[in-house]
């Protein structure tokens, strides 16, 4: 059984910052060989891409959309992935899944990512 655990959502103002946490555990799953995603969904609308880094050279992948605000990182000693959100906006207000793949190298389809956590709630507030 694999289990991703996200935390560190909350309310805050616009322009003002948080960071997310996934932290990874399962008998069969091999974090230091899998890439890792963030992605969001908003009340009413899919789910999207946020941000994605591979294992290895921790190659990165953000949306246009939070490029230059938001920061993948990853910690393998720890089993655990960093989404580090700042100039937060109130159009980031969304529910935010980590994701993870059996795979080393990133992707944004999110078809492409076999587990997924529960979600921690994101709500910036103007």
């Amino acid at each position: 059984q694999v289990q991703l655990v996200e935390s560190g959502g909350g309310l805050v103002q616009a322009g003002g910052s948080l960071r997310l946490s996934c932290a990874a555990s399962g008998r069969t799953f091999s974090f230091s060989s899998s890439a890792m995603g963030w992605f969001r969904q908003a009340p009413g609308k899919e789910r999207e891409f946020v941000a994605a880094i591979s294992w290895g050279d921790g190659s990165t992948d953000y949306a246009d959309s939070v490029k230059g605000r938001f920061t993948i990182s990853r910690e393998n000693a720890k089993n655990t992935v960093y989404l580090q959100m700042n100039s937060l906006k109130p159009e980031d207000t969304a529910v935010y899944y980590c994701a993870a793949r059996n795979d080393m190298v990133m992707t944004r389809r999110g078809a492409w990512y076999a587990y997924w956590g529960q979600g921690t709630q994101v709500t910036v507030a103007s």
